[in-house]
């Protein structure tokens, strides 16, 4: 499994930016503008607010799982899921966790 945890957090990386940078091409880069295309509709609204909450869940599940495990390193799965996207940091985080020696807490 930790080869797919990794194969999807480089998908979870490059595919989405495939989309910003198109965005970005078009429109220049307006980190503004592109918060408020989020928000065109209802539909886009609630998806980005499930992603934030998301997002949020993740990583304080990673805090606490690192502060318990002493893995340090598995905290860059919160820059990547913030400047990337749950797509990229939670697969990453479950490939980072995944070579712990340390096994499951209990």
């Amino acid at each position: 499994m930790r080869i797919v945890y990794l194969a999807l957090a480089i998908w979870g990386a490059i595919h989405p930016m495939v989309y910003f940078l198109r965005w970005f091409r078009e429109n220049g880069f307006d980190l503004s503008g592109m918060v408020e295309a989020w928000h065109a509709n209802a539909a886009s609204s609630g998806l980005v607010w499930d992603l934030t909450i998301a997002a949020i869940a993740l990583t304080l599940w990673i805090i606490a799982e690192t502060a318990a495990r002493r893995q340090w390193r598995n905290l860059i799965a919160i820059p990547a899921t913030f400047c990337i996207g749950v797509s990229c940091g939670l697969p990453l985080y479950l490939f980072l966790r995944s070579g712990s020696q340390d096994g499951p807490i209990r």
